[in-house]
């Protein structure tokens, strides 16, 4: 059995946050679920700023990230990611309700690793978090940490 890694949930909806929580937690696919509220928040927590300040100096083994959130939006926040040194090989699934194709078209253009859209249904929406989970937090073989 693999050693469940962390997750990182980047979400402004509180009822997405809830079904994601819910679905990763009921099939335990991770040790640890990271939440940021939107994308200033999770690029504190990806530098270790503000808050995140004096956390442990590990990554999430993959980040969920929304598209449309306030503050800095799901794009811009890849864009740093992917342009860092650091943090580009850090797996980014887009997790959106976005079907817009110029918001997939960027998402990949910009490096993201993954694209699904958020079904509206509860019982698609939990089984999509549950897949999304198991391939990234289980199944998927990081990028080797740098020494």
């Amino acid at each position: 059995m693999k050693t469940l890694r962390r997750i990182m949930l980047v979400e402004d909806n509180l009822n997405d946050i809830d079904l994601m929580l819910a679905a990763l937690e009921e099939h335990n696919l991770a040790n640890e679920i990271i939440v940021a509220r939107d994308g200033v928040e999770a690029l504190d927590y990806l530098y270790r700023r503000g808050k995140f300040t004096g956390r442990e100096d590990s990554l999430p083994a993959v980040i969920l990230l929304d598209i449309k959130m306030p503050k800095v939006g799901g794009l811009e926040v890849l864009q740093q990611m992917k342009s860092d040194p650091l943090l580009k090989n850090l797996p980014v699934v887009m997790l959106t309700s976005s079907r817009e194709e110029p918001d997939l078209a960027a998402s990949y253009a910009l490096g993201a690793n993954a694209y699904v859209v958020k079904p509206v249904d509860f019982k698609q929406f939990v089984e999509a978090v549950k897949q999304v989970g198991v391939f990234w937090a289980i199944i998927n073989e990081p990028p080797p940490k740098k020494h």
